[in-house]
């Protein structure tokens, strides 16, 4: 999974770089609103994580920027401001999540993984999709009662289908999100690590619509 992390603060930007690194998250790290990307879709990130008050700018800017474009993707703002107003503010604009200055690194990352169940509209941390049984922090998965050895890469390609199960994921999409820091995966690639992953988890797991993309069957 990929965050954008919207922070100016040397420090803390650093520590939750390491913190999410930890967590087998990726992200990428501005400090200014200026250096935010205009618009924000699922094909690029995962989660925003978003401090509001930035040297050249609010974040509430950039959040009602976003929202406006009807960008879907799950917003976590990060601010030491602790009043109500503010924190209604946030909530009221679009965020899904309103973390307090200072705060556990720990408890901001569980906080990323409820949002993100709840992106993926999955309860707990066990994603069940039909015999397929999913848990994204401890990286395991079931089939029936048998446990899947994946790949790191084959395990990240489940879990972007499985984030929209039944839904057909564009190809671009996918060899976008499995290789967020670098250009796209070649779709030739990406056909073998399909490929892989329907011999592991079952043939008919995963639909191919040709020429569009793939979508994982409940």
């Amino acid at each position: 999974m990929h965050i954008l992390l919207i922070e100016d603060d040397l420090d803390l930007g650093r520590a939750l770089q390491a913190a999410l690194r930890v967590e087998g998250l990726t992200s990428e790290w501005q400090r200014r609103v200026a250096d935010a990307p205009g618009s924000v879709d699922a094909a690029q990130f995962d989660c925003v994580l978003l401090d509001l008050a930035l040297p050249d700018g609010s974040g509430f800017a950039l959040l009602a920027q976003w929202r406006a474009q009807q960008c879907a993707v799950p917003i976590i703002v990060i601010t030491a401001r602790c009043a109500v107003e503010d924190r209604l503010a946030g909530l009221d604009g679009g965020a899904d999540d309103f973390v307090i200055k200072p705060f556990a690194t720990a408890e901001l990352v569980a906080r990323i993984r409820a949002v993100l169940r709840r992106s993926a509209r999955q309860a707990s941390e066990r994603w069940v999709l039909g015999e397929l049984v999913i848990e994204p922090r401890s990286r395991r998965v079931e089939r029936g009662r048998d446990k899947v050895d994946l790949s790191p890469r084959e395990f990240q390609l489940l879990l972007e289908l499985a984030r929209e199960p039944g839904t057909v994921v564009p190809k671009g999409q996918l060899a976008q999100r499995l290789e967020p820091l670098g250009e796209p995966l070649d779709f030739s690639a990406l056909e073998v690590h399909v490929s892989n992953l329907r011999r592991k988890i079952g043939t008919a797991s995963i639909r191919t619509v040709r020429g569009v993309g793939y979508a994982l069957e409940g």
